[in-house]
């Protein structure tokens, strides 16, 4: 690789295109488009994530510039997400008040420990540990997040102080109930009539003034307040104790593993519709730099929201200029919007939070995949379960999940797929026991095992030949297919050995098909030979057939 290819590997920003008049047109517009709908989103999601508010719209300026200039997948929108901000909350409950400096500072050490475990993995090609958690586990995680997030709205949607006042119809505030319901409605229109309209800000804006003009906030109505205008300090949060320090530890794992999913969501999207490979290492060194940025910008972990993505990508996005251009417009409201921000009611915030969120609730999913694979629904069904039920140690739900996924893939391993074939009318060789067809020949046992001779299948295949002989003691041929096996390592080869020796000691011939070169060189490296009076070698299922009844049947005579 050249100096020139390194440095373009280390800063992908120096492979975007050079900036023509059209090319940047379209990128203000698109930028233009996904900005104003950030701005409202962001303050709505700090205030989910127990922030200051206008710490989501410092997550949306510098931590979004750099994750674009250091990732792979260019036209991806990073700053505040609801799954992600409802993470942190769940994560610091009991360390600390919400909104206190305390959580502030623990919420901005989760940004640099989620970023720097996301940029440590990335450097070290770990991408590939995304594929620890299926679609089963993050749909159902996601769906009880969602329902979560609703809950946890809810009280400022509906103008309440708290749950207990759901009964008390004096405790209702009718202002409130009303700019929540009215808001809600509003969105759920807007987002089916034109999706890249910022009819999220107009709203907001509207509130804003409708709220002054009647006095909301003297009438007893909960308003964002004063927010502070003017860029965040740079700043390095003080080290917390190692007690607290090891309790956000859990917390930091999570935030990282569900934040990437949500980027893995958008970035197949966007490098589907390129034609092109996505880079998930590369995107894991950006999206790390950016929460690393956004905790020293006083802000929260960010990740890459998949609804402003989309509207990136339906807006014309060609590059991360977009996102260069979107980072401005919110760098601007930063100035210009902030004292009218101050007037939104909290219930606005709460229907925007929610409205985002519905989309994520999917109940068919569930059905859809009873019918596809029931283990698999189970094992989402109690991710679902748990995750509802230890809320708001959420963590647990998605652990659970992973854990039970990978003891279900660990039994599937330790239990491979070992049929008896048997020749099929149309040629082909298929279960045996299944398809109701005749030994392939008389005194043989013909196998496949679909799965590779590794550590975990090479009990399950010895044993499986083992009590076949010694259920059927007239056997004289052993016949594997040996087509799916396309890995073998040390434990199956002395498996393969030890029963080969076995084999010749009760005078059974074994007969090995379509051998894997791979499979073969390794045998061969601990010492089996090729030529053999213990064994046949044939390359095809035909000439394999062919082979064993002319024996099986010279054998009889």
């Amino acid at each position: 690789m050249s100096s020139a290819s390194r440095l373009r590997a280390l800063l992908p920003f120096l492979s975007w295109p050079r900036p023509t008049a059209a090319l940047l047109r379209g990128e203000a517009l698109a930028g233009l488009a996904v900005g104003l709908m950030v701005i409202p989103q962001g303050v709505a999601y700090a205030v989910l994530a127990g922030m200051p508010p206008v710490t989501g719209i410092y997550a949306s300026i510098l931590p979004a510039l750099v994750a674009v200039l250091f990732s792979a997948s260019t036209r991806l929108s990073v700053g505040p997400t609801a799954l992600s901000c409802l993470l942190i909350s769940a994560g610091l409950t009991g360390l600390a008040q919400p909104g206190s400096v305390e959580w502030v500072q623990l919420a901005i050490w989760l940004a640099l420990l989620s970023g720097l475990l996301q940029l440590l993995l990335g450097f070290m090609r770990f991408g590939w540990l995304l594929n620890l958690v299926n679609a089963p586990v993050l749909t159902a995680f996601t769906q009880a997040a969602a329902l979560l997030i609703i809950g946890s709205q809810l009280p400022d949607l509906l103008g309440l102080q708290s749950w207990q006042q759901l009964s008390s119809p004096q405790g209702w505030h009718g202002p409130s109930l009303a700019f929540g319901l009215g808001t809600l409605a509003l969105l759920i229109v807007a987002r089916r009539w034109r999706p890249t309209f910022p009819s999220v800000l107009l709203i907001v804006l509207g509130a804003a003034g409708l709220s002054h003009f009647l006095g909301f906030e003297a009438g007893g109505g909960a308003v964002v307040g004063a927010l502070p205008a003017g860029l965040p300090a740079l700043t390095l949060p003080a080290l917390p104790e190692w007690k607290v320090l090891s309790q956000l530890l859990l917390p930091t794992l999570v935030i990282t593993l569900v934040s990437f999913l949500e980027t893995a969501s958008s970035a197949k999207v966007d490098n589907e519709g390129r034609g092109t490979r996505w880079n998930q290492d590369q995107d894991l060194i950006g999206q790390g730099l950016g929460k690393i940025v956004a905790g020293f910008s006083g802000a929260f972990p960010t990740s890459s929201s998949f609804s402003r993505s989309a509207l990136n990508l339906y807006a014309g996005a060609q590059t991360g200029w977009a996102t260069v251009f979107s980072a401005g417009v919110v760098l601007i409201a930063l100035w210009v919007l902030i004292p009218v921000l101050r007037h939104v009611p909290q219930a606005v915030l709460a229907a925007i939070v929610v409205a985002a969120v519905l989309g994520l609730i999917k109940p068919r999913e569930f059905a859809r995949l009873w019918r596809i694979a029931r283990v698999e629904a189970v094992i989402a069904a109690l991710t679902f379960g748990i995750t509802l039920a230890v809320s708001p140690q959420l963590y647990w739900g998605v652990l659970a999940g992973v854990l039970m996924s990978l003891s279900y893939f660990l039994y599937q391993r330790l239990h491979p797929r070992i049929i008896e074939v048997g020749l099929h009318p149309d040629g082909s060789l298929r279960d045996r026991h299944l398809w109701k067809l005749p030994p392939l020949a008389p005194h043989a046992y013909a196998l496949r095992m679909d799965a590779a001779l590794d550590f975990a299948a090479a009990a399950e295949f010895e044993r499986n030949i083992v009590e076949y002989l010694a259920e059927h003691p007239d056997t004289r041929h052993v016949c594997l297919f040996a087509q799916p096996i396309n890995h073998i390592d040390s434990t199956g080869v002395d498996a393969f050995l030890k029963l080969g020796k076995q084999l010749r000691e009760q005078g059974v011939l074994l007969h090995i098909s379509g051998m894997k070169l791979p499979v073969e060189k390794t045998l061969l490296q601990a010492g089996w030979q090729l030529a053999d009076p213990g064994h046949r070698l044939y390359r095809t299922e035909t000439e394999t057939v062919a082979a064993l009844r002319e024996l099986s049947q010279t054998s009889q005579v």
